[in-house]
């Protein structure tokens, strides 16, 4: 008599698989225990936590999102992309400040050998304008003004000449207001007697200030009248150029 093989099984349905697997997985609890399981858990959740705290992008400082002074041109403004927007608001508008100037114009006039209107660069002095006017003229009395006072647009700039009346106010005058550099002592009408003259009198001289003219009067109160003008080179503090512009000037 034949063996017949053993049937196949039938194949399982859903249902059955199911239950194979909820019976499994019972098994494995019984064998980790309910408190492995929950341990497990926790652990990879603390985990997945801890790798996205890592790799996530950091937010942006608190200061990025406040406005920020941009610098133009030396004026400090908030630009319109760095400052907050909110409704009906407008952005803020750089204010460029006032162009410096490039050049200044002034007006030189008296013993220069070629007066006239020069321009000169911002910061240029009386010396640089005399200097433009092609310089001083033989009979200039340039003691008599400040060749260092820096000059503006529009002044008027004047080298007096050797006996220049009074009236003539030597060195820079501003446009008729500021009168700046315009030196403190007018040229005398006349011959001032060096025998004679009081210290206000040689202190009103061209390059004769307060301690040259109490020089001149403790020489004459020590030895006596001044014989000629040229005496005056015997006093401490007058060289041969001051006694050059002083000759026309004084008398004995």
């Amino acid at each position: 008599m034949d063996v017949l093989p053993p049937r196949p099984s039938p194949p399982r349905t859903h249902g059955e698989r199911a239950r194979e697997l909820a019976t499994r997985c019972g098994d494995w609890a019984a064998w980790f225990g309910i408190g492995r399981l929950v341990a497990i858990a926790a652990s990879v959740l603390a985990i997945g936590a801890g790798g996205y705290w890592l790799l996530r992008t950091p937010p942006a400082p608190v200061d990025a999102s406040l406005p920020r002074a941009g610098t133009v041109t030396g004026t400090t403004v908030v630009t319109a992309s760095q400052q907050p927007s909110a409704p009906g608001s407008q952005a803020a508008v750089a204010v460029p400040p006032a162009t410096a100037p490039t050049s200044i114009v002034v007006h030189v006039a008296g013993a220069v050998l070629a007066p006239g209107v020069r321009t000169l660069p911002p910061g240029a002095r009386v010396a640089d304008a005399v200097d433009a006017a092609g310089g001083a003229a033989p009979d200039a009395v340039l003691d008599s003004i400040n060749l260092a006072q820096v000059l503006a647009d529009g002044e008027r700039v004047y080298v007096p000449r050797v006996g220049d009346a009074p009236a003539v106010a030597p060195g820079v005058s501003g446009g008729g207001t500021s009168g700046a550099g315009t030196a403190a002592a007018s040229i005398p009408a006349g011959p001032v007697d060096l025998n004679t003259a009081t210290a206000e009198q040689l202190d009103a001289l061209p390059g004769v200030g307060p301690a040259t003219a109490q020089a001149i009067i403790t020489h004459r109160d020590r030895n006596g009248p001044f014989p000629t003008v040229d005496s005056l080179a015997d006093v401490p503090g007058i060289g041969p150029a001051k006694l050059d512009a002083l000759r026309p000037l004084v008398t004995v």
